[in-house]
């Protein structure tokens, strides 16, 4: 399982690197809502393309390995401690918004600027993706238990409205 500390010190590895990396995923809104309300197998990073190398070399130096390449949508690093991190490239625009590859080449996950917000892990300000952008990727595939548990904090918390 991927405690606070160990989100924390994955931010570390980046911030060190040089990369800027955004939080997505079950971690991500937890630093939303300031609080771990569940336990977490993985940590969903969001990071801009061009640093992937240096992000990724700083995390090999720390243990991790390639695991799974879904790339250009995604790929995990792994460390022996069980421990995963589930990476996702980004591309930025002038405006401070950015594209993910998708699956579907013709249509790219879209992240407005505006999507990306600061939240808090362990006490520690972190970036981390709105609500809004969390209840948009939580649409389209049959919801899990931590799915299910994540909306119903997003509603309680936010007054957002889901699907599920």
């Amino acid at each position: 399982m991927m405690s606070a500390s160990d989100v924390l010190a994955v931010l570390s590895v980046a911030h060190e690197a040089g990369a800027e990396v955004v939080i997505a995923g079950g971690w991500g809104i937890d630093a939303l809502l300031g609080r771990e309300t569940r336990s977490h197998q993985d940590l969903d990073l969001l990071h801009r393309c061009e640093q992937e190398a240096a992000l990724v070399a700083a995390l090999t130096a720390a243990g991790y390995a390639q695991t799974l390449d879904r790339r250009p949508v995604r790929f995990v690093l792994s460390h022996p401690s069980g421990l995963e991190i589930d990476l996702h490239p980004l591309r930025f625009a002038a405006d401070g918004s950015a594209a993910q590859a998708s699956p579907d080449p013709g249509k790219p996950f879209r992240y407005p600027a505006e999507c990306f917000v600061t939240g808090t892990v362990g006490g520690t300000p972190v970036r981390c993706i709105s609500a809004r952008r969390q209840v948009e990727f939580h649409q389209g595939y049959d919801p899990g238990p931590a799915d299910l548990h994540d909306m119903a904090q997003l509603r309680r918390e936010f007054g957002v409205v889901t699907h599920f």
